[in-house]
């Protein structure tokens, strides 16, 4: 938004000068018509909305895509892996999307195979504008063919969901793990929380946020990835939030120390963050080894 008291004051600082000019000279400044003034007054707005849209920018929330890829067969799980490695993350990497997390269920169920795609986006613009990109991406077209132009009866997948969430206004920024130990052995645990009703969901959100439980993980080390409300998907209204841990033991030694935290205990008491999750799910994941996250 125009910072309307800065336009004003150099508005009127302009008028002053002007005024004591005309005075001496007789002549009105920028002419009969003012256009000095007014173009002065419109390269003012353009500066202060570039400098409004640049703090906006810098303090927006983050906006996610999960895709869920639904697969028969070892050898679909192969031309997937050979898609996303290959094409599809090195694509959205010269989109300017760096850090793309493709993850994988640590007991992977045979007849119905998985992969999740995590992807981070600046703007729901950036997120609306990738599919023209990427169809103008003659690198991704080439190297993506197999899975782009993959016939109705050898599709790379059965199925595929996609969800799209905005990130909590506590935490609006994907956050890379701080973790030492190989990829191999990592658990990322990915939670989803749904809500009785909108408001209890909500409420949830709130205890996150303003109630501070984002900042009871934090504390404890949780290497939170994202937290996100959920925008469009198959399961509303809930939320999804990613933590990471090094392996299985650090993530139960972990949710061991938030049980007993002194300040999880006094948050989860009060009567105003009751029943508010009514289906809680967890999905144990690791990390395929070219993923960003």
């Amino acid at each position: 938004m125009i910072n309307m008291k800065n336009t004003t004051l150099l508005i009127l600082t302009y008028l002053l000068l002007g005024a004591s000019a005309s005075h001496a000279t007789g002549k009105v400044p920028g002419g009969t018509n003012g256009s000095v003034l007014t173009q002065t007054v419109q390269k003012i707005r353009v500066a202060e909305e570039n400098t409004a849209g640049g703090t906006r920018a810098k303090k927006g929330r983050n906006f996610y895509q999960i895709k869920i890829y639904h697969l028969k067969s070892p050898a679909q799980e192969q031309r997937l892996d050979n898609f996303l490695r290959q094409a599809y993350l090195p694509a959205l990497h010269r989109a300017n999307i760096r850090k793309v997390g493709v993850f994988k269920p640590i007991q992977q169920d045979t007849a119905d195979i998985r992969v999740y795609v995590l992807i981070p986006f600046r703007s729901l613009s950036e997120f609306d504008d990738l599919g023209d990109q990427l169809a103008k991406d003659s690198r991704y077209q080439q190297s993506g063919s197999d899975y782009i132009n993959a016939p109705y009866n050898n599709a790379p997948y059965a199925r595929m969901e996609s969800i799209l969430l905005k990130a909590f206004s506590g935490s609006p920024e994907l956050t890379l793990p701080k973790l030492t130990g190989p990829k191999s052995e990592r658990v990322y645990e990915l939670r989803s929380y749904e809500g009785p009703t909108e408001k209890y969901y909500e409420n949830k959100v709130k205890m996150f946020n303003a109630g501070n439980e984002i900042a009871i993980f934090n504390r404890l080390g949780f290497n939170a990835v994202f937290y996100g409300e959920v925008m469009s998907g198959s399961r509303m209204p809930n939320l999804m939030y990613l933590t990471t841990f090094n392996n299985q033991a650090d993530r139960d030694a972990h949710w061991k120390a938030f049980s007993a935290d002194p300040d999880w205990k006094k948050l989860s008491a009060l009567e105003e963050y009751k029943n508010n999750v009514s289906k809680n799910e967890q999905f144990f994941l690791r990390p395929a080894e070219y993923s960003d996250i």
